[in-house]
């Protein structure tokens, strides 16, 4: 596999990953929030409203980067498909789910789940967390490439005027 085939494909992977694990938050963050507000039963009130942070970080990530996936297949030349504003949102979605979960880690109850059944709040909590982190990774790790990317290309469009 040569450079040049991932450099032109990695970008619709890392998003696709992004898309994904942004829809598993979103289902267990949504499933949490139900449930909490049914039994009534919260570890603290800072803790639901991370939870809400969570919910819409799930939603606003969905939906932007499953419309940049389809764009990019597509091979959609619009202003919102741009590299740039792909940078842009990278940079705003990447705040987001750091924020969100470097503020949960001290927010949710319980710490490492040890001697808890496997579902648990604990462990719920755990995972709300671990995704959190995991998409903060993802959007920080295509934003990396991409500034990479960018980089390289514009390194090689101008060499190409001195051959």
């Amino acid at each position: 596999m040569s450079t040049s085939f991932f450099t032109a494909h990695y970008h619709p992977l890392l998003f696709a990953l992004i898309t994904l694990s942004a829809m598993a938050e979103l289902g267990l963050t949504a499933f949490l929030i139900s449930a909490g507000n049914e039994s009534k039963t919260w570890p603290s009130a800072r803790y639901h409203s991370l939870l809400i942070l969570f919910l819409f970080d799930a939603v606003w990530t969905t939906i932007f980067a499953a419309a940049y996936v389809l764009w990019i297949v597509d091979g959609a030349v619009h202003l919102l498909a741009s590299i740039a504003s792909s940078i842009i949102w990278l940079l705003v979605t990447s705040i987001l789910w750091g924020t969100a979960a470097g503020v949960i880690h001290n927010a949710r109850a319980g710490g490492n789940c040890s001697g808890t059944p496997p579902v648990s709040h604990c462990r719920e909590s755990l995972t709300v967390e671990a995704l959190g982190w995991t998409e903060f990774s993802l959007c920080v790790l295509t934003l990396l490439a991409t500034l990479v990317w960018v980089r390289g290309s514009r390194k090689n469009y101008r060499s190409s005027f001195y051959v």
